[in-house]
C-alpha cells in the first residue's frame, strides 16, 4: 500500500489562512497489555505494531497497553476505546494520556520538533505517522513506569530514614519484598515489554527516516528518562534487598539468642534434677 495515501485519506484540521494543515494525536496507555490479534477496526496499515485507518485517522495499537489515535474527531476515539476495553489486561484507571500535534512543513529537510510546538512534518504518511505514534507511545508508558517508580520511593524513603535517624529497621519483611516485586514488574516490562532502546520496524524499510525519529527521541528524551528510570529500579531493588538483608540478619540472631536460652533452661533443669535426687 502506497505510504502516502493516509495524506488523501485522512483528513486534518482545517488550517486557518496562512497556516499549516494540522493532526492532532493522542496516546493512551488503556493497561498492562492490549491483544490487537485478529481485530478489524479498518483497513490494515501496519501488522508491527498493528495500525488500521479508520474513518478519516489512523489507529496504531502497541502491544504493551498504548493506543495512538490519529486525526479521529473525539466522539470517534471514544467508540474505539470502548471496543478496545474487552481486549485490555490489566486496565487503568485513569488512563495515562499524552497529546500532540502534527503539521505540514514545506520539505523534508525541514522537518524538525519545535519545543512544546508541533510535529513537523514533510508528508502525512503512512511511515511518519508511525515514527511518531512510536515515540509518543513509548513516553506515554514511560511516564506511567516513572510514576509507579516515584511511588515505591515514597513507600522505601520512611524505612530508610528510620534506619538513619534511629537505626532501627521495618519489621514488614512482607512490604519489603512486596517493593522489590514492584521494582522487578516495572524493570520486567521496560526490558521486554516496551523496548524503549529498539527503533520500529519501519526504519527497516525507510532508513531515510531516522534523522527524523531521532529528532522524536530527544523531543522526548527517551533514551535519557529511560537511562534515569533504570537507575532508580536499581536503587530501588539494592535498598530493599538491604533492608531484607538486616531483617533477616536481626531475626536469625534472635532464633540464636532463643535457643541458647532453651540450651540453658534445659541444663537448670537437668541439675536441678540431679540436685533433688541426690537429696
Amino acid at each position: 500500500m502506497n505510504a502516502d495515501q493516509l495524506a488523501v485519506g485522512m483528513a486534518p484540521t482545517p488550517p486557518k489562512q496562512g497556516t499549516a494543515p494540522t493532526l492532532r494525536i493522542r496516546a493512551l496507555m488503556l493497561g498492562d497489555r492490549i491483544n490487537a490479534s485478529g481485530l478489524e477496526i479498518g483497513t490494515l496499515v501496519s501488522s508491527t505494531p498493528a495500525a488500521f485507518r479508520v474513518h478519516a485517522g489512523l489507529v496504531v495499537i502497541f502491544r504493551y497497553g498504548v493506543v495512538v489515535l490519529i486525526g479521529l474527531l473525539p466522539s470517534e476515539e471514544k467508540v474505539l476505546i470502548d471496543n478496545l476495553k474487552s481486549r485490555v489486561t490489566g486496565e487503568l484507571s485513569p488512563y495515562e494520556e499524552e497529546i500532540a500535534q502534527a503539521q505540514l512543513c514545506n520539505d523534508e529537510a525541514a522537518e524538525a520538533i519545535q519545543p512544546g510546538g508541533p510535529i513537523c512534518l514533510a508528508k502525512f504518511s503512512d511511515d511518519r505517522l508511525l515514527l511518531v505514534a512510536d515515540a509518543l507511545a513509548k513516553s506515554t508508558s514511560l511516564a506511567r513506569d516513572e510514576r509507579r517508580v516515584a511511588a515505591v520511593f515514597d513507600v522505601i524513603e520512611p524505612f530508610a530514614r528510620e534506619l538513619a535517624e534511629h537505626g532501627r529497621t521495618p519489621r514488614r519483611r512482607k512490604g519489603i519484598l512486596q517493593l522489590i516485586g514492584s521494582a522487578l514488574l516495572v524493570q520486567q516490562r521496560v526490558a521486554g515489554r516496551v523496548a524503549i532502546a529498539e527503533k520500529p520496524d519501519v526504519l527497516w524499510e525507510k532508513p531515510e527516516l531516522d534523522r527524523l525519529y531521532s529528532r522524536l527521541e530527544d523531543e522526548y528524551e527517551l533514551k535519557e528518562r529511560l537511562d534515569t528510570l533504570e537507575r532508580k529500579l536499581t536503587a530501588v531493588s539494592e535498598t530493599a534487598n538491604a533492608l531484607t538483608d538486616i531483617i533477616d540478619t536481626q531475626r536469625s540472631l534472635r532464633l540464636e539468642i532463643a535457643v541458647v536460652v532453651l540450651i540453658v533452661i534445659e541444663v537448670a533443669i537437668g541439675c536441678f534434677q540431679i540436685f533433688t535426687g541426690i537429696h
